[in-house]
């Protein structure tokens, strides 16, 4: 690890979050299921790094109660309640928007499900590509509203002012003009309890 990446996870352990280094996706992969035991159930939240990493497809050769609410064939009202328990699992996987140098993780979402895992779940894992680490904590917010929200936009074919030009224009973004991907955010600064969260930082520049 470089000074940087040293200097966030000395952050991150005074915010009382745990951090792992991994060189590449094979280590991240292998990291992630060396946290999570087969007799656990797992949430899943939308991420093209863990796509990338190929925890997703892994999941099927696991023993784990896994809520994926991407599997084909699913009805909308299937697929929400699919979230809705995924939420509360025991362990919840995610990737954040954007990290600070200084520790804070920065999530944007459209439907909450996302957000309500990480601060809901009983244990939390992240996992990111050093590309979303962020000189400062406004910087952080920045990148998830004005990169990472418009990426994603333009990949789901949303119907936002940025989808075309990847220009963020939230003073316009609204209903029902526009189907707004910025909803709600969340800020995560620290964790009560030990433990809670671990954070996969990759050696590599993966997803948005």
């Amino acid at each position: 690890m470089d000074e940087k990446i040293q200097h966030l996870f000395d952050c991150w352990k005074k915010r009382n979050i745990q951090g792992i280094y991994c060189a590449n996706k094979q280590e991240a992969y292998d990291a992630v299921f060396k946290l999570i035991p087969e007799s656990a159930t797992v949430g899943l939240s939308g991420s093209q790094t863990l796509d990338q990493i190929g925890v997703v497809r892994g999941f099927e050769s696991h023993k784990c109660e896994v809520f994926n609410q991407y599997k084909t064939g699913l009805s909308k009202e299937e697929s929400r309640e699919i979230r809705k328990k995924g939420t509360s699992a025991d362990y919840y996987l995610a990737s954040p928007n954007a990290i600070a140098a200084t520790g804070e993780l920065v999530f944007f979402s459209a439907y909450g499900n996302r957000i309500s895992g990480v601060a809901n779940a009983k244990n939390v894992v992240l996992v990111s590509g050093i590309n979303k680490i962020t000189e400062s904590f406004p910087e952080a917010v920045k990148r998830a509203r004005e990169y990472a929200t418009p990426l994603n936009c333009k990949r789901l074919n949303w119907n936002t002012p940025c989808f075309k030009d990847g220009i963020c224009r939230q003073s316009q973004c609204f209903f029902p003009e526009y189907k707004r991907m910025c909803c709600q955010i969340l800020i995560v600064e620290a964790e009560i309890i030990p433990g809670r969260i671990n954070v996969i930082l990759i050696g590599e520049s993966l997803g948005y």
